[in-house]
């Protein structure tokens, strides 16, 4: 098994007022459809609409990709498929910790005023680990769903810094 590559996917679960989004979104089409037929300016009322459409339903389909290299751990988050956004990188000498998120031992770690960043897929069921980082002088914690071959490849790199 290779300890240095370890990637790991996770799609976010649609929240609660998505589909309502979705729906309105659809009548907003066609109503903009009917005005481009009518009106003059009714194209470019077309045009914004759709590319909003577009946009929106490209924020609602976010997945994360997690990616452990050599004792860095990259999160991505991808939305629609197509687009990709970084959301953190953090090497193993700024991890300070990472143990599941219902464990007693993140309370020594956590701090007044701390960032939290959830990359999780939002399902009540889904076995979660928080990691906290510094930074600078900044302390953030993230929330993740990685697998357990992405676990026993940080547990490898640093030892001391998870707790399973």
């Amino acid at each position: 098994m290779n300890q240095d590559y370890v990637e790991w996917l996770v799609k976010r679960r649609d929240p609660v007022y998505a589909w309502p989004v979705r729906i309105v979104m659809g009548v907003l089409c066609l109503i903009a459809l009917i005005l481009a037929m009518t009106l003059a300016w009714g194209p470019l009322v077309l045009l914004a609409v759709g590319a909003a459409t577009f946009f929106i339903f490209q924020a609602l389909n976010v997945e994360y990709e997690y990616l452990y290299v050599d004792g860095t751990l990259s999160i991505d988050k991808i939305l629609g498929k197509a687009r990709r956004k970084k959301v953190l990188e953090c090497s193993k000498d700024e991890l300070m910790m990472m143990a599941p998120s219902d464990s007693y031992v993140l309370k020594d770690y956590e701090t007044q005023g701390m960032k939290v960043i959830n990359c999780s897929s939002g399902q009540k069921d889904a076995k979660t680990f928080s990691l906290i980082y510094q930074k600078g002088g900044q302390h953030t914690k993230v929330i993740l769903e990685p697998n357990d071959r992405m676990i026993q490849a940080i547990r490898y790199t640093t030892p001391r810094k998870i707790v399973v």
